[in-house]
């Protein structure tokens, strides 16, 4: 992304926050990472990264249209080339009869839009450090796509 001078933003639910703390634990990355919304709050999800009040209404927070959007959010919010959103239930309650380890990835980018649902094994600790292995592949594989 830094040759091509593109850059990233997050919008995090289930992992408040532990995307943007990898990607900006790499030496340089303030040349890439444009800033993250931790949105742990439903309200938040539509107030500060934009996702629908009408699908978080009839759909619950953890959807993946609504990592689709949290994605799109994050990205219009900080100006940045990608976003990447994540909605999930990390546990160990389900949530909205959500089982917890469900996890709802979306990446954002030119021309491209992606999401991935995925189901986590283990406890809350393990479902959310999962999450952010698998946003941060999806990112990858998306963005190396375009070389």
């Amino acid at each position: 992304m830094k040759e091509r001078h593109e850059t990233v933003a997050t919008a995090e639910s289930l992992t408040g926050g532990l995307v943007a703390a990898v990607l900006t634990s790499v030496p340089g990355s303030s040349a890439v990472v444009r800033g993250g919304l931790v949105v742990y709050a439903t309200s938040l999800k539509h107030g500060l990264a934009g996702v629908d009040d009408e699908l978080l209404a009839e759909q619950g927070a953890v959807h993946q249209d609504v990592a689709a959007q949290l994605a799109d959010g994050a990205r219009i919010a900080c100006g940045a080339t990608w976003g990447v959103g994540l909605t999930g239930v990390a546990g160990p309650d389900p949530q909205d009869g959500i089982e917890p380890g469900v996890v709802h990835i979306g990446v954002s980018g030119p021309a491209v839009a992606q999401v991935r649902t995925i189901g986590i094994d283990g406890n809350r600790h393990q479902v959310r450090a999962g999450a952010v292995v698998a946003a941060l592949d999806l990112l990858s594989r998306l963005a190396d796509q375009r070389d």
